[in-house]
C-alpha cells in the first residue's frame, strides 16, 4: 500500500490535516466494509483504501475558513483539483475517484443548472471502486466535532433530495447493489 498519509502531509503542509485524514479514514473503513460484503479481491480492496484516503486531497487547495482551509479555490472544485494533483503524482485512477465523488456524481446538466465553477463534463463514478467510495463518502462530513459520526440512510437521502429525485434513486440503487443496511432495515 502507498504512503497515503505522507502524500497528504505534503499537500496539507500549510493547511490543517486532521479533518481530512479523519474523514477519509472513516470513508475508507466504510468503503472496505462494502468491498468485503461484495467479496472483492485483495488488490481491489487495496485500491479502494488508497483512493478513499486520497479522495479529498484537493481540499488542500480550497478556501473554507470553517475548516481552517485558506486556499484560493471554491470548495466545489476540490474533486477536480484532487484529480490534477493525483495525476501529477502518477495516480490517474485515484484521481478519477477524487473528481467523481461529489454527491452521487455530477452531470454536465447539473453543472449548468447549478452554475457550478467546474469544467463542463460529466463527473459520474463509473467503476465499482469509484461508486463504492462515492457512496461511502455520503455518510461522513468534515464538520469539526462530527467527523466520525455516520449519518443515517434517511439523513443522506434527505440531503440528496434538493439535487433531484434521480440523485436519491441512484443512492438507493447503490444501497441495494452494495447490500448496505438492507438486512437491518435501516431506512
Amino acid at each position: 500500500m502507498r504512503d497515503t498519509v505522507g502524500l497528504l502531509c505534503r499537500y496539507f503542509a500549510a493547511q490543517p490535516l486532521e479533518i481530512v485524514v479523519t474523514h477519509s479514514r472513516c470513508v475508507a473503513d466504510l468503503a472496505l466494509e462494502i468491498a468485503n460484503n461484495l467479496s472483492l479481491s485483495p488488490l481491489e480492496r487495496v485500491f479502494i483504501e488508497e483512493a478513499a484516503l486520497l479522495h479529498d486531497i484537493g481540499v488542500s487547495q480550497v478556501h473554507a475558513p470553517g475548516l481552517g482551509l485558506m486556499g484560493t479555490y471554491p470548495y466545489i472544485q476540490h474533486g477536480v483539483l484532487g484529480r490534477e494533483i493525483l495525476e501529477r503524482e502518477g495516480l490517474p485512477d485515484h484521481g478519477l475517484v477524487s473528481e467523481r465523488h461529489t454527491g452521487v456524481g455530477l452531470t454536465r446538466e447539473d453543472i449548468v443548472r447549478q452554475n457550478l465553477p467546474l469544467p463542463l463534463r460529466d463527473m459520474l463514478p463509473v467503476s465499482l471502486p469509484e461508486q463504492i467510495i462515492c457512496f461511502a463518502d455520503l455518510f461522513y462530513s468534515k464538520k469539526p466535532g462530527h467527523l466520525t459520526e455516520r449519518k443515517s440512510m434517511a439523513l443522506v437521502r434527505s440531503k440528496l433530495i434538493p439535487f433531484g429525485v434521480e440523485k436519491v434513486e441512484q443512492f438507493d440503487r447503490w444501497r441495494e447493489q452494495f447490500r448496505f443496511g438492507v438486512a437491518d432495515g435501516d431506512v
